[in-house]
Formats: C-alpha cells, structure tokens, sequence
C-alpha cells in the first residue's frame, strides 16, 4: 500500500489550535478595563481549577495565557483632561446628519454596541486630538464629523 493513503492517527487532520492574537500596539487601558481584565484572569483560573477534560484544560490555559499577558503589558492611562479628545474621552459627534457618543477605551474593553470604541478604531484615530466645534475629514469626505461634545 501507497505511504500516501497511510494513515497515523485522527491527530494529524484536527485543525492547529494558535495562540490567541495580542493586538499590536501598547496595550493601553483605563482603570475600569485593568479592573475587566482582572476579573477575567481570576474567571479562567477558578474555571480551570474545576476541570479534566484535557481538551477544555489546553483551551482555557490558552486563554489565560493571553489575559495574562495583557494584565502583565497593560499600561492604565490618565484620566483626560476634557479639553481636547483623548485615550478615556466621551466624545459626542454628528456624523453623516446622526448625533452619536463613544468613549474611547483599549482594545481589551472595547465594546462598539455599548458605545465604547477601541482608541486603534479608524474613528477613534479621527477623533483624537479634537475638539468641540472641530470638523473633521473622515471615509474620504470633508468635514464628515462635527466634534459636538469631550467629556473626561
């Protein structure tokens, strides 16, 4: 028989399990998603203290691996000073004629249906440095955001 219609075990043919991707960039936070990450670390280690199913081991210690990582690199921000968009900035702003209100946060505690915009977002980029009564070029049209109002 043919090596090429041989088969060793099931093993080879199971999909690779990789490392969960780190962001690139600083890993930069607000004390509530240091706070977030935390708790998410404690979560993964009291999941894994109750567990023996080898396959559920290798992927919650996969897991822990990277929200210990973003614990260990995590770089908590000042609070902004209000005057100007920033890392931790409410920012209100009209664009395309719709009033909208984001915070901008790390990439860890984004959360866009809550409102909360990572500060690497192509509109969190935009916005950063605004302030109220800017206009902004934004998707290739002048002028697109009206920065309405920057909340600490």
């Amino acid at each position: 028989m043919s090596v090429a219609f041989r088969r060793e075990s099931d093993d080879e043919h199971l999909e690779p399990k990789f490392e969960l991707p780190i962001p690139p960039g600083p890993n930069l936070v607000t004390e509530r998603g240091l706070a977030l990450i935390a708790a998410r670390v404690e979560a993964l280690e009291a999941e894994l203290a109750g567990l023996t199913d080898e396959t559920e081991i290798k992927r919650v210690k996969r897991d822990l691996r990277y929200w210990r990582t973003r614990q260990a690199t995590a770089q908590v921000m000042p609070k902004p000073d209000g005057a100007a968009v920033g890392f931790g900035s409410t920012v209100t702003f009209r664009l395309n004629g719709k009033a909208r209100t984001i915070r901008l946060v790390g990439d860890d505690e984004a959360d866009p249906a809550a409102g909360l915009l990572s500060f690497t977002a192509p509109l969190s980029r935009a916005l950063l440095g605004a302030e109220v009564g800017d206009e902004l070029d934004f998707g290739g049209k002048d002028g697109a955001i009206e920065v309405l109002d920057v909340k600490a």
